[in-house]
């Protein structure tokens, strides 16, 4: 199954496009630009790299959220109505659950952590067991040292929130905290691409006209809900 997926969730930009394990092509910027100046651009692109035109596109995959809410409705909208064209599925995919997967190791909890803003972190708690990513504890908002209350066991921290609260989780945890190289730390376009064939291969498909993004958080402004085209 060939994919294009996409995240805008953060800072960085990803795009790739995918066929079964293989990665045709992956383009990932933290230039800290607009998202919706240059994230089509990076899709042809990605396109044009994976040598794919967009009819040989068997789904679409995108970052579902936690992350920046402008970001999120660039990304989630781009897909939509790619997908809406080529009249192909969409699979949703948690950037904390691929943030984990990049990180994920058999012996240690793991930690991602999305930069919130107003210092607040978006994180749950992961652990890779038998091959598989088990998600521990449910998505939430907090403030970094709340993160990390009556975490006992050594843990991998990973994210762009890990940049921002490093010396936080150093001191409270000490020898138990360990941290996932920076270039793990970046949502790659790759594993929403992987975690979403999973979806497709079960048939487990997003609502192109009634998905609902997950902010987790309510943002300041309101936001018209659901997407429609």
């Amino acid at each position: 199954m060939r994919i294009l997926a996409l995240d805008t969730s953060t800072r960085s930009c990803s795009v790739a496009v995918t066929d079964q394990a293989m990665i045709l092509s992956e383009i990932t910027s933290e230039n800290g630009q607009s998202h919706s100046r240059h994230a089509m651009a990076m899709v042809h692109s990605a396109l044009e790299f994976a040598q794919t035109d967009i009819r040989d596109i068997d789904g679409f995959a995108f970052t579902a959220g936690p992350g920046s809410f402008t970001g999120l409705r660039i990304g989630i909208s781009t897909i939509m109505g790619l997908a809406a064209a080529a009249h192909k599925p969409v699979a949703g995919v948690s950037g904390l659950e691929a943030l984990a997967l990049q990180a994920a190791v058999p012996d240690k909890v793991i930690c991602p952590m999305i930069d919130a803003g107003r210092k607040e972190i978006y994180t749950a708690r992961y652990r890779w067991i038998d091959e598989k990513l088990i998600q521990e504890s449910d998505e939430q908002v907090l403030a970094p040292d709340m993160a990390i209350q009556r975490l006992n066991a050594p843990a991998v921290f990973t994210g762009n929130g890990v940049r921002s609260y490093r010396a936080v989780i150093q001191e409270r945890l000490g020898n138990l905290a360990c941290f996932a190289p920076d270039g793990q730390g970046v949502l790659r376009a790759a594993t929403i691409a992987a975690i979403a064939r999973k979806r497709f291969d079960m048939h487990d498909e997003d609502d192109i006209f009634h998905f609902k993004p997950l902010y987790i958080r309510k943002s300041d402004a309101k936001i018209p809900a659901p997407f429609k085209f």
